[in-house]
């Protein structure tokens, strides 16, 4: 297995949350973004969700207009936001299940049950040039399904393992760590993200085949005391031991 920098991505979407909670226009998501990336963030990602709880189209756009690094855009397999990324051209979509009232991402999607409806969805980002993920657990049946949608990438759902304690954090850690495995013997890029925070993150990086985490709230959080820079420096301070990333090259079948 060849070894490879663990890359970070910052989800800023409880900055527009804080600017939502007074209805005002501070603070700005694209100067959060800037500060993210004279940090050395590799990517910024934002959730649009269908009702615009935080993120809306007006920073989506101004993001992909002032971005030097990679936009990671989250997103549910609906319709009208899927014309969205379609005019925006993010360099990445990440497909999201999405409800209404709850307060953040409850688990992966359900691609087995979806894969027809997530398919078409892949080959329209795909064709326009936009690299996809899926967000799931890491479970085979649902991995196998990912791969079968023509996406290239997936993002392992950590938020289990992240709220467990004891015994059952480390079976979830042993299916993170199955999934990351099997994910990348279909030939799939492995991304993770969801609870990550200072003080889970050696045991993420326990998992392996990794290419980015994605991680927002612990981040935005921890910039409340140190400042945004210095809470994503710190972040990437602990990543640098990663040493278990691998680079799938080719799909290897689905058995």
């Amino acid at each position: 297995m060849s070894t490879g920098k663990l890359k970070l991505g910052v989800n800023i979407d409880h900055v527009a949350t804080l600017r939502k909670v007074r209805g005002m226009d501070y603070p700005d998501v694209v100067e959060a973004a800037r500060l993210c990336e004279l940090a050395g963030a590799h990517s910024i990602t934002v959730h649009l969700r269908e009702d615009r709880r935080h993120i809306c189209d007006s920073d989506v756009y101004a993001l992909r207009k002032k971005l030097r690094v990679r936009m990671n855009l989250e997103m549910a397999n609906s319709p009208g936001i899927i014309a969205v990324a379609l005019k925006v051209r993010p360099d990445e979509v990440c497909i999201v299940p999405e409800k209404r009232r709850e307060l953040t991402t409850e688990g992966g999607l359900d691609v087995a049950g979806q894969i027809k409806s997530l398919s078409r969805t892949v080959a329209k980002l795909s064709c326009a040039g936009i690299d996809v993920s899926l967000f799931i657990d890491p479970e085979k049946k649902q991995l196998k399904a990912a791969a079968g949608t023509g996406a290239r990438w997936i993002e392992l759902h950590t938020g289990a393992f992240c709220n467990a304690k004891g015994c059952q954090a480390d079976q979830e850690l042993g299916r993170l760590i199955s999934g990351a495995e099997y994910a990348d013997s279909l030939g799939l890029n492995v991304n993770a993200g969801h609870g990550i925070n200072l003080d889970n993150i050696d045991s993420i990086l326990k998992i392996p085949c990794l290419k980015v985490l994605n991680i927002g709230h612990s981040i935005i959080s921890r910039a409340l005391f140190v400042g945004l820079k210095a809470a994503v420096r710190e972040m990437m301070d602990c990543m640098a031991a990663y040493k278990h990333a691998a680079g799938p090259r080719i799909r290897r079948g689905l058995a």
